[in-house]
């Protein structure tokens, strides 16, 4: 063969090769284009729920931290001094205004009854001889039968004689007295701790700081509720007193709620009762103290709750619903929806809540789109599929407080 023509032979079959490796990569390259273009869509505007706040109108109010304390207190102890016969109550059982409690022996106060008794009449007939013979000396005396110094002894021993029938009188009415503070009753209607001592011990009585303390009683119902604010919120609370709006007034009246550590809201009700006369200079606060009912036993001295004190006047505020509040380190914020459909945050000030609703103090308006579901899918300048929702109606007429949202179809 001839070599030129076998040069040729393959050049030819080279470059239908290299055509076709070329042909294949073209469409390679085209290929892997166009996946490129479908990969880079944008995808379609996520879809969120919008709506707009609700305006009702409210009561701001401040919270507090306190305790309950008892009305009446009283220490139940002896007057005087013996040896404890009886207990007639158990312990912890609620007891009324004279109900018997304890008793000492009474024997040896019923002997110095009985013998002051004997005195008495020791005394009153002596009277009755004294007071005899002075009045035949005053005869005898206008007589000049008897002298003038034995009438002034005759006078003298009746006065003697009545002096001593007073000081018997006065001994009978204390071993009285002594008789009947061995019977210890309940001064106040309440509730009885345990006994602190038992029958058969001595118990030391009287007027001085070493008597024996036998138990103790605490009133139940009503009862009050102590509780300390700060001087900035004291002087806020006068000044809206001075313009007719009484927050938390001296003379009392002022309705306010509670809510035990159990409790989902502040159910109770109560009044204020009394705020003291200064502020302690130690910790900058002043005390109050509500007063509440508690026919059920439901507090108890010493328990711990959370009062609620009206705050404001009534007034307009706008609401929406707590699951659009977003969180940003220290700020919060809501997504909006602007006329284009981009969504945008605004950073709001909170309020309190009310069942779903929280109360907007700042930085919303009462036209804007509010995100109220779908905010995960939603980011800071990102177009958005708004969907209205229709919003709860707001409660007609001043509120004591926020209204809970009402139900939406």
């Amino acid at each position: 063969m001839n070599p030129t023509v076998a040069v040729s032979s393959f050049s030819l079959m080279r470059g239908a090769r290299v055509l076709a490796g070329t042909l294949a990569l073209a469409t390679l390259v085209a290929s892997c284009g166009e996946g490129s273009q479908k990969k880079a869509a944008a995808p379609p505007p996520p879809a969120v729920t919008v709506a707009k706040p609700v305006k009702q109108t409210v009561v701001d109010y401040d919270e507090y931290v306190g305790r309950f304390a008892a009305v009446d207190r009283v220490e139940v102890r002896a007057r005087v001094s013996g040896y404890l016969d009886g207990v007639h109550f158990k312990d912890g059982q609620k007891v009324k205004q004279g109900d018997l409690l304890f008793t000492i022996d009474k024997r040896p106060f019923q002997n110095t009854l009985d013998q002051s008794r004997a005195n008495l009449t020791l005394a009153n007939s002596n009277l009755s001889y004294t007071k005899a013979d002075y009045e035949r000396g005053q005869q005898l005396a206008k007589d000049k039968t008897i002298t003038e110094q034995v009438y002034q002894q005759r006078a003298q021993a009746f006065r003697n004689a009545e002096a001593a029938v007073a000081a018997a009188q006065a001994a009978v009415r204390q071993a009285e007295l002594d008789l009947r503070f061995t019977e210890l009753r309940a001064r106040i209607d309440g509730r009885i701790g345990d006994r602190r001592v038992s029958p058969g011990n001595l118990v030391t009585g009287g007027s001085g700081g070493n008597t024996t303390l036998l138990a103790t009683i605490v009133s139940t119902d009503p009862i009050y509720f102590e509780f300390t604010y700060d001087e900035a919120s004291f002087l806020r609370y006068r000044r809206m007193a001075t313009q007719g709006h009484d927050i938390a007034s001296r003379e009392g009246g002022v309705p306010v709620s509670l809510k035990l550590i159990d409790d989902t809201g502040f159910v109770h009700k109560g009044r204020m009762d009394f705020v003291d006369n200064a502020i302690d200079t130690q910790t900058g606060t002043i005390r109050a103290r509500a007063v509440f009912a508690n026919p059920e036993d439901l507090f108890t001295p010493g328990m711990f709750a959370r009062v609620r004190v009206a705050a404001s006047p009534p007034h307009e505020a706008l609401l929406v619903p707590d699951v659009a509040i977003g969180s940003e380190q220290t700020r919060k914020f809501v997504y909006v929806v602007d006329g284009s459909g981009t969504a945008r945050p605004k950073y709001v000030t909170l309020g309190q809540l009310s069942g779903s609703l929280r109360v907007i103090k700042e930085g919303l308006g009462p036209d804007d789109a509010v995100i109220v579901n779908g905010m995960a899918r939603v980011r800071p300048g990102l177009k958005v599929k708004p969907q209205d929702e229709k919003a709860p109606a707001a409660g007609a007429g001043v509120k004591t407080g926020v209204s809970p949202p009402p139900k939406t179809n």
